[in-house]
């Protein structure tokens, strides 16, 4: 298994943007406003996974046994997070790119830019806090964390 890079969560994140946007400009005037901390379970996903990689790591630099399963689900809840991290990036982006132009017209709007910053901030959080995790669970002789030294 490979660690999570950019180019695994890019896609992901544009796919969101363009469906929330292409949604929004069909249905706009019939959602009602979205909630202004909608985005905060996110938040709390986000400084869930941050502490269990904090714990993971301290026990992973004592030499304590971890038991194989823990690691292991810690590193698939820390990839399924960044999707969902990158997923809800794109959709609070695509919500952002609808609600800023509209919002000088539409009160609803102007109200839906705060939701949507708060969401997006959210889900850069939760994609940081996945990526920690999943960074903590690298074992110290783990070849990826070695700088590779030139030839010669």
């Amino acid at each position: 298994m490979r660690f999570t890079k950019a180019r695994d969560l890019v896609p992901a994140g544009l796919l969101g943007a363009v469906v929330v946007y292409l949604a929004l400009r069909l249905l706009y005037g019939e959602l009602p406003p979205l909630p202004r901390l909608a985005g905060i379970t996110l938040l709390v996903l986000a400084v869930v996974e941050a502490l269990f990689g904090f714990g993971l790591r301290g026990r992973i630099k004592t030499g304590k046994p971890i038991q194989a399963l823990t690691a292991a689900r810690a590193v698939a809840l820390a990839k399924a997070s960044s999707l969902l991290g990158a997923i809800m990036l794109g959709a609070w982006l695509g919500v952002l790119a609808y609600v800023v132009p509209e919002s000088a017209q539409v009160d609803a709007a102007r109200h839906d830019v705060a939701s949507a910053a708060v969401g997006l901030v959210c889900a850069a959080a939760l994609i940081g806090g996945a990526l920690w995790l999943e960074f903590c669970c690298r074992t110290p002789d783990d070849p990826d964390d070695q700088r590779r030294r030139p030839i010669g």
